[in-house]
């Protein structure tokens, strides 16, 4: 009879152990995340394909966000685009393009020692402290 009830208890106790597993991290400010990082791959599953990608943000400590992207088939070379950045209720929020005044919000999914994976409107995105 006992046996029963813990059977029906498992996918309950299942439930709460897979939803602690993938809980994000909350930013308390931007000294978290100021510095260079190199974006390496981006993917539309955490746990799907990632597309290399070869560039580079900077989050400036006055709420600037300097994205260095390189062409990998040479047209443009490189490209620069500052945007601004915020970190607000744990989030990343930052402007989708420069002079506009619409943003994204991204959570950190994962952050340890010189990694990071954000989760974006459609991405993630891995990143790596330089």
């Amino acid at each position: 009879m006992r046996m029963k009830n813990y059977m029906k208890c498992l996918p309950l106790i299942a439930l709460c152990f897979v939803s602690s597993v993938n809980a994000d991290v909350s930013l308390k400010d931007n000294s978290e995340i100021v510095g260079k990082w190199t974006l390496a791959a981006e993917s539309l599953k955490i746990d799907g394909e990632k597309k290399s990608v070869t560039s580079s943000w900077e989050f400036k400590s006055d709420g600037t966000l300097i994205s260095i992207a390189t062409d990998s088939l040479g047209r443009t070379k490189e490209m620069t685009v500052a945007v601004k950045y915020l970190v607000e209720d744990g989030l990343l929020k930052k402007q989708v393009s420069p002079g506009r005044e619409k943003f994204e919000s991204c959570s950190v999914v994962q952050k340890e020692a010189s990694d990071m994976i954000l989760r974006c409107t459609n991405l993630f995105l891995f990143l790596t402290k330089k």
